[in-house]
């Protein structure tokens, strides 16, 4: 069972909020709060106006001055205990939302190395993949410590693949975690429809 998030905004953030939402001029309008890539080293908040017909009843709403924000059922464990804030400046001001549980924990040393390996995964060498429209997720790990790897989006049928793989993802595992002891492509680049660099035909 999920309780309702405890959810922290300062004064100043429901002011900044109630000032958007009054220029909306839409009767039960509100904020609705959503984690996204919640519980990875990824996770972020995105914030969006809430009409009433868009709402289905499942969400958690926590009453502020003037309005309310709704958090679905399936990011308030992961927003319990958020602060959400809004700094006055100069030039308008900036909105600031901590949530401690967003990106959930970097795992124990005595955790399972495929756990230990998607984490790294997922902090530090998709977000670099980021920049060609691509990915990598774990598809297992064999009994030598052997990684095996599938690529998506961009690295999909990239004619740069293999000199990532090499020079980029195994050299990162290979450094955080002293089990591994290889990499290995298990994806078929020859359907991949929207490499980052085409692959050159052989023959």
């Amino acid at each position: 069972m999920v309780t309702t998030p405890m959810i922290s905004l300062s004064q100043t953030a429901q002011e900044h909020f109630r000032k958007l939402i009054d220029q909306q001029d839409t009767p039960g309008l509100g904020i609705r709060l959503i984690a996204v890539h919640a519980g990875t080293p990824r996770g972020d908040c995105q914030l969006e106006f809430c009409e009433a017909s868009e709402r289905d009843g499942t969400e958690f709403e926590i009453a502020c001055t003037g309005f309310s924000l709704y958090v679905g059922a399936d990011s308030a464990q992961f927003l319990d205990g958020a602060q959400i804030d809004f700094i006055r400046s100069g030039t308008g001001g900036e909105l600031t939302i901590r949530a401690p549980a967003l990106r959930g924990v970097v795992p124990a040393a005595d955790a399972s190395l495929s756990e230990r390996v998607r984490y790294v995964i997922e902090s530090e060498i998709n977000p670099q993949l980021a920049s060609h429209g691509g990915h990598i997720s774990l598809d297992s790990i064999t009994p030598e410590g052997i990684v095996v790897l599938r690529f998506g989006g961009g690295c999909h049928g990239c004619g740069m693949a293999d000199q990532t793989l090499r020079n980029g993802v195994e050299t990162t595992l290979k450094a955080r975690l002293a089990e591994v002891t290889g990499v290995r492509d298990a994806t078929d680049h020859a359907n991949g429809d929207k490499p980052y660099y085409a692959r050159q035909a052989s023959g």
